[in-house]
């Protein structure tokens, strides 16, 4: 089956409805990666923030490194053939669907995000092999229901057989308020034994605390604040996420170290990565 099969999600957002004064996370994100989807606001902001911590851009191009390492495992090694990829972002080189379909060209991959800058960009996701197909959904990560209810997942997706779930750089825009490790548990409940959960997270362990306190506070500024908080945790808050799920080696790492099999001298340290990774699968 093809991804002409498919359509973005129906629920369209007219593109005069984006709110282009406030940053969200994922146009800041394009930002970061040198794209140019993106609004003054997200520059603004994304802008702070590299001033309140250089290394960002650095960190950004490192995270799309460990999703690319976490795909490649999870198809070679892991035998996964259906992705649900919650917190997408717009469009950019080495997307899941083209790691995974480049390995297995009958992998399916279902996108998910909550900003319709992405949904207009969504052609470009649906993209894709014809032994494979490829769909995505303008949800929010804090309603699970209208995921696994949405008909474009139900036609996608197996849920009878293992889904990677991908939470890649996401999570951290769930605060201590969102419940975030019950929305985690909501979003894994559905999978079927033998899923996997990949995720990696923003963390202020390897920096000083005045560099940490400056970051957080360049998201919380009026005038160069992200649409959604942003909440790093430390190791053991991250491990959480993973509660009752069977980590893959080599466990938690940085995510510049996570499977990297680059020479140790030629990663990116784990202070300018500054963000864990890790995958688990589900019993």
């Amino acid at each position: 089956m093809s991804t002409q099969d498919f359509a973005p999600d129906d629920e369209w957002t007219d593109p005069l409805d984006i709110d282009t004064t406030v940053a969200h996370p994922a146009r800041r994100y394009n930002y970061w990666l040198g794209g140019t989807d993106n609004f003054e606001a997200d520059r603004i902001s994304g802008d702070a923030f590299v001033a309140a911590l250089p290394t960002t851009k650095i960190s950004a191009h490192e995270n799309r490194r460990f999703l690319r390492r976490a795909v490649t495992y999870l198809v070679q090694e892991a035998g996964i053939r259906q992705f649900l990829d919650i917190g997408t972002g717009i469009p950019s080189a080495g997307n899941v669907h083209q790691v995974a379909q480049g390995l297995a060209a009958e992998s399916r991959v279902v996108y998910v995000d909550n900003d319709p800058v992405v949904l207009a960009h969504a052609h470009r996701l649906l993209t894709t092999s014809e032994a494979g197909a490829t769909a995505y959904i303008h949800a929010d990560m804090r309603d699970p229901d209208a995921i696994f209810g949405n008909t474009h997942l139900r036609q996608m997706l197996d849920l009878n057989r293992p889904v990677a779930l991908l939470m890649i750089w996401v999570v951290h825009f769930l605060t201590d308020d969102d419940d975030p490790y019950g929305r985690v548990a909501a979003l894994t409940g559905p999978l079927a034994p033998g899923s996997y959960l990949a995720m990696s997270h923003g963390t202020k362990d390897f920096l000083s605390a005045e560099t940490a306190e400056r970051a957080v506070a360049a998201n919380q500024q009026e005038n160069t604040r992200s649409r959604d908080p942003f909440q790093p945790r430390n190791r053991e808050e991250f491990a959480r996420f993973f509660d009752a799920m069977t980590l893959v080696p080599p466990g938690i790492q940085p995510i510049s170290e996570w499977r990297n099999i680059d020479p140790p001298e030629q990663r990116t340290s784990p202070a300018d990565a500054s963000s864990y990774g890790a995958i688990a699968r589900i019993s």
